[in-house]
């Protein structure tokens, strides 16, 4: 029996400079954060000839090729998997709520297998296969933070160029990252999406050099540096007004960025006790995150709007298998 877990992410600054379409020409930087939301891989030997996938559907099959899930067929593929499984996902919050757990969930699943094989795997090698999977096998118009924070942990930077992608932590004093984890506040805005639509969007224009959308990926991206400037510096009101600049200029990628609604709740956390905040996530629904010096004016007033809160940690430890046997 294997059980893995890998946390979900909050993104600070610099998301959408992450996919291959700008960071190849431009160089792209992000900066988030893992959290003690969790999606977990359960993993042990089938009893039965075939395996047996459990995740929001089920899946009886005599062969890898048969799997329908995409992920889950093309990990045991990569890994050479010869051997009958029975593969169960869990996960804290759903998916398509923003929170990177289509990268969390790959990595999990790969560091499962990995252990099942006995290997030892560093976390840059399990990112980079989850996002061989995702990205090169099977296409998804996505970036790399989100497999890179979920193997990681922690709070951290990413550098990424052609040819590789530099992880380092953020130096961030303690009594500073306990201050920033205690007035980070998350709200759920009731909408699940699929972010590719708004993905695919922003990749054909990098591609296609559409001016707007590079200037405003430029900017994004400076404002990714300036934030982890500002935190390293602990100058944590100045973050959350670059945290609100930042969406300002996020909305810019696409018109599903964000609706009439996340518009309205918005504007009603800045005045409740918000100094800002931004939708996390490639937009459209799933959470609004904000920075905040009046917890309870904001609760209250997120309360009333029918936002439900999720409250959270930073996780250190990154993809974990807790239970090997």
């Amino acid at each position: 029996m294997i059980i893995v877990r890998s946390p979900l992410r909050i993104t600070f600054g610099g998301g959408g400079t992450d996919l291959p379409s700008y960071y190849e020409k431009y160089g792209g930087f992000a900066i988030g954060a893992a959290i003690d939301r969790y999606v977990y891989i359960n993993l042990h030997r089938a009893f039965k000839p075939g395996y047996i996938i459990k995740y929001s559907s089920m899946e009886k099959v005599q062969r890898i090729e048969e799997i329908k899930h995409p992920i889950i067929r093309e990990s045991l593929k990569l890994l050479k998997m010869d051997d009958h499984l029975e593969i169960a996902s869990m996960a804290d919050v759903a998916a398509g709520t923003g929170l990177g757990s289509s990268g969390s969930f790959t990595t999990a699943l790969l560091k499962a297998l990995h252990a099942y094989k006995r290997n030892l795997i560093h976390p840059k090698e399990l990112a980079e296969q989850a996002c061989y999977i995702e990205i090169n096998k099977l296409g998804e118009p996505i970036g790399k933070q989100d497999q890179y924070i979920a193997a990681y942990g922690g709070i951290t930077c990413f550098e990424f160029t052609k040819k590789s992608v530099k992880a380092y932590p953020l130096k961030l004093a303690k009594e500073i990252m306990y201050d920033l984890e205690d007035n980070l506040l998350l709200f759920f805005t009731g909408y699940t999406r699929d972010a590719s639509g708004i993905l695919t969007e922003q990749n054909r224009k990098s591609k296609a050099n559409d001016k707007a959308m590079i200037n405003n990926l430029h900017v994004i991206k400076e404002l990714g540096i300036e934030i982890k400037k500002t935190l390293e510096k602990g100058d944590l009101s100045k973050f959350g007004q670059l945290l609100n600049t930042h969406w300002e200029y996020k909305k810019k990628c696409s018109k599903g960025m964000s609706n009439e609604k996340i518009n309205q709740c918005y504007d009603l956390a800045l005045k409740n006790g918000a100094v800002g905040g931004r939708l996390i996530g490639a937009g459209g629904g799933g959470f609004l995150m904000f920075y905040v010096t009046d917890h309870v004016k904001l609760r209250r007033a997120m309360g009333r709007a029918g936002l439900e809160e999720v409250r959270f940690r930073f996780d250190f430890e990154g993809t974990k298998v807790m239970t090997l046997s």
